[in-house]
């Protein structure tokens, strides 16, 4: 149940501050001492080996996974129009270079006067997806894309942590 409470409308944490994140981050470290019964006994054990047991993402990683998932449903016509008018894929150049020959990267809205706006989704779904490695953006089915794309955040999350 937790998890569905930080879930809700978690894409719109992007233009939340680190401080508020690592507020939502203590309250999944709380839910996760209480399913292994850590509360009072051990307060400073490290929280990221039984994240990584759940098979729960962090806060910041839920997140991105959230913004990444909606951003593949736009691209694929999976999603409301009022949200996939909101990206647009990026312009290739007439002259083929590397980079070029990726047709699934996103065109990022020039910088806005407001630092606020660049929270919003047609800013930040475009940088989160572009951060995605080329064949993790280019799987065709969406419960593979679910799968790989959870795998990449959970490897980025708790590389190192055993």
């Amino acid at each position: 149940h937790i998890l569905s409470m930080i879930d809700y409308c978690n894409s719109s944490y992007a233009i939340v501050t680190e401080k508020y994140l690592h507020k939502l981050q203590k309250i999944q470290n709380n839910a996760v001492r209480f399913i292994f019964k850590l509360s009072g006994k051990r307060k400073w054990t490290p929280i990221s080996p039984y994240l990584k047991e759940l098979h729960f993402l962090p806060v910041a990683y839920r997140v991105k996974f959230k913004t990444a998932l909606i951003v593949y449903k736009c691209i694929n016509n999976l999603a409301p129009k009022y949200l996939s008018d909101l990206l647009s894929l990026r312009n290739t150049k007439r002259i083929s270079v590397r980079l070029d020959d990726d047709f699934f990267l996103l065109r990022i809205p020039s910088k806005s006067n407001f630092s606020r706006t660049e929270g919003a989704f047609c800013y930040n779904g475009p940088r989160i997806w572009n951060s995605l490695p080329y064949s993790l953006r280019s799987i065709p089915d969406i419960s593979e894309f679910k799968i790989r794309l959870k795998t990449h955040y959970f490897e980025l999350a708790f590389n190192g942590v055993s």
